[in-house]
Parts: structure tokens; sequence; C-alpha cells
């Protein structure tokens, strides 16, 4: 709402109060297509191979359990191979077979023998589950990057168990605000600059020096912040003092971690050093609110609040339901990507946006890490070293695995 083109969406999320099989049959009844429940003009009267469920042979002839897409597992019917045609869907059957085959085996893989008529039930029921979450990771790769606003694509992965998308997970852009907090507040006025950096460019305005070079890398050490140029500025989007505004530029994967360290992120690109990777973003609470909160994702195990204590501790960013990528990026305490604080559209000292950059070169196909302690991010100003209470109530044992490792999280 307002001008220079803010607009306000508004995602209203109803529940269902009848089964996804009942919406399906009635879709059909009333012939009606929806790619959310899988019903398409493809399969809408006819069948189409959603997953395989069960292998058997029967007077010397394959057979396997096809679930329909689309269609009710009431629907499900024995096929043989040869009417099958998906190559793709047998190499999925064979190879979640023959890994759950292997972990009985401590790691000597068994291949199913011509000889053997039937798979167990507890066979079966691992190939159906790992079928249902690969659908449902494939889900919510679309859903991620339908939402994102940013360059690089999202793709999720989980080799390691069978962990679906969160439940109670929605991915944002920016910040979501608690009723009474504006995260947009404070900008007047811009840089008249035609070609930025200039005299009097917005970081001069703030006092401090610009962030960036010329081949978009970080030259300011950590504690200092970032003024970026906001949209009140005469410059364009080409702009080189516009760098965390506009998005994460690199492919990432979500994936689960193999340690106990839950879901993970890797880069699908090689990242240089001193380079935008991220930015952290969640619900903007007061420090009162992270205290209730930290209480009770203390008995969980778990807490994404980060503090926004640039200036000083009046609130705090909590990505536990609402976040993007960076909700699931783990603590190293060797990390690859330093936490700096952002000025763009708010000047509010006490509303940074929070950027992570990398410390040096990553590799592709590398995690993404930072310190959850955030040694050396605090305001230059500070002589304390301390996280919040929020942060401290419980020691939280470290799994990076760096040399380095201080053995707990706080």
């Amino acid at each position: 709402i307002g001008g220079l083109g803010n607009r306000l969406k508004i995602v209203w999320y109803v529940p269902c109060l009848a089964s996804l099989e009942t919406i399906q049959e009635l879709c059909r009844k009333e012939n009606l297509t929806c790619k959310s429940l899988g019903i398409t003009n493809r399969n809408l009267k006819s069948y189409e191979v959603e997953y395989l469920c069960d292998y058997k042979v029967d007077e010397g002839t394959e057979y396997f359990l096809v679930k329909w897409k689309g269609w009710p597992e009431s629907s499900n019917a024995w096929v043989p191979l040869k009417n099958l045609n998906c190559p793709l869907l047998l190499q999925y059957f064979h190879r979640d077979k023959n890994e759950y085959l292997s972990r009985l085996k401590r790691g000597k893989a068994i291949i199913l023998k011509n000889h053997i008529k039937a798979l167990k039930p507890v066979v079966a029921q691992y190939i159906v589950k790992k079928a249902k979450q690969r659908i449902a990771l494939q889900r919510w790769k679309e859903e991620l990057n339908r939402k994102k606003n940013h360059k690089g694509t999202i793709l999720v992965e989980n080799t390691v168990d069978l962990e679906g998308p969160p439940l109670d997970f929605y991915y944002i852009n920016e910040y979501k605000p608690a009723p009474g907090i504006n995260v947009m507040n404070g900008i007047t006025t811009g840089c008249e600059c035609s070609h930025c950096p200039a005299e009097k460019c917005c970081p001069e305005e703030a006092g401090f020096f610009l962030a960036y070079n010329k081949r978009k890398q970080l030259k300011i050490q950590p504690g200092l912040p970032i003024y970026e140029c906001n949209s009140y500025c005469r410059c364009g989007p080409e702009c080189p003092n516009r760098i965390v505004q506009k998005g994460t530029p690199y492919s990432l994967c979500i994936f689960r971690t193999n340690n106990g360290r839950g879901w993970g992120v890797k880069t699908l690109q090689k990242i240089k050093t001193k380079r935008f990777v991220m930015e952290y973003v969640g619900e903007v609470i007061t420090s009162e609110e992270a205290e209730r909160r930290g209480q009770l994702y203390d008995n969980q195990g778990n807490t994404y609040l980060f503090d926004l204590d640039y200036d000083s501790d009046e609130y705090t960013v909590d990505a536990a339901r609402y976040g993007n990528v960076s909700h699931f990026v783990n603590h190293s305490c060797d990390p690859n990507l330093q936490v700096f604080n952002v000025f763009i559209d708010n000047l509010d000292l006490r509303l940074p946006r929070i950027a992570l950059f990398s410390t040096r070169t990553i590799k592709a196909g590398e995690e993404l890490t930072f310190d959850y302690q955030m040694k050396g991010s605090l305001d230059v100003t500070s002589d304390s070293d301390a996280v919040s209470p929020a942060r401290k109530r419980i020691r939280t044992v470290c799994k990076c695995g760096a040399v380095c490792c201080r053995g707990y999280l706080n």
C-alpha cells in the first residue's frame, strides 16, 4: 500500500474438511481439472502412473502395483511390466528397494533375484513412503520457486531419511513485522547521484564508506554497517550500490544432512569471496516476545531467534515459521558466511536488515554456514560478545565438526 509501487499481498490459508482422495473423486465426477490435486486433462479420463508400490511374479510374469496420478489409492492396480512405460519410476522403485535392503544388511546391497515372487510388506511400505516423500519434496520445491523473488533456483534433496517438507513453515522474501512494528520507516529522501558512487551518496550521508568495490565484493570490515541506495534515490536498478536488495543471485539446495543436523543449505554454484549470498528474514518481534518464544523453543531443542542488536536489543527476527532459505542454514564454528547489518529503505538503527556474505571462495556443492554467535558482526561501539537471554538458557551441543569447534552453539 502506498507510493513507489508498494503493494500489500494477502494470502489466505484454508484448511480442507475432506480428504485428498474425496476431493479427487469429486473433481473427476464433475469433470474438473486441478493441478494441485494431480488431476490434469491428460489423466482426467485416463491413467498416468504416479509411482510404483509393490512387486510380484505370477505365473512367470512380473507385475507392479501402480498408484495412478490423480486417482485414490483404492484404484491401485497390478500392471504387467511389459505394459509399463515409466523407466524413471522403475529406476526409483529399484533404487529405493535396494537402499532399504542394503540398510538391513549393514551396507551390503541385496539385489532382488528373479526367483523371488514378492516383496515383504515392510519393503513395499518403505518404497511407498519414499515415493510419497519424493512427490511431497517436489511440490515443496515448486512452491519455494514460485514464492521466491530472486534469480537463483531452489532445489530440495533428501537421500538420508524419510523426512518431508516442514509442516509449519511459510516462505517469505522480506521481514514480517509483528503488529505495531514498522520496518518501512525513516526514508524520505535519497541521493541525487546519476552514477553512484559519488560525493554525498547514501553511505557518505550516513557517515560511512561505500561497502562494495567495482566487482560487487565487500570492502568493509565486519561490524560496519552497509548503507545501500533506496527507493527515493535518483540512480537506477543497475546502481553498484544496490546489491542486497536484488536478492540471492545463486542457485541453492536445501538438503538433509547425514549427521543429525536436520536440513542444511549448499550452493550449486561457485561463490567468490566477499559476495552477497542471502538475507536472513523472518518475523520481527519485540525482545520480550522473543524471550517468551525462546522458552518454548528450548523445550523443542531448536531456535531461530536472531537478535537485531546493532544499536539496541529492542527487536528480534524469528525465522521459525516464516523465513526464506536462510531458515535452513546450519551453524559452524568455522563458517563460510558472515553477518552484516544493512540499511536500505529504513534507517532505524534498531531494525537493520541482516545479510550474509561469503568469507572465502565457496565451491559448488559446499554447505553454507554461519556462526550463530555472530562474533565480529556486532556494532563496533559494542564491547560485549554476549548473546541475548533468549539464546543462552540451555546449552546446545554443536555438531559442526570444525577443527576449531567450541563444543556448544551458545
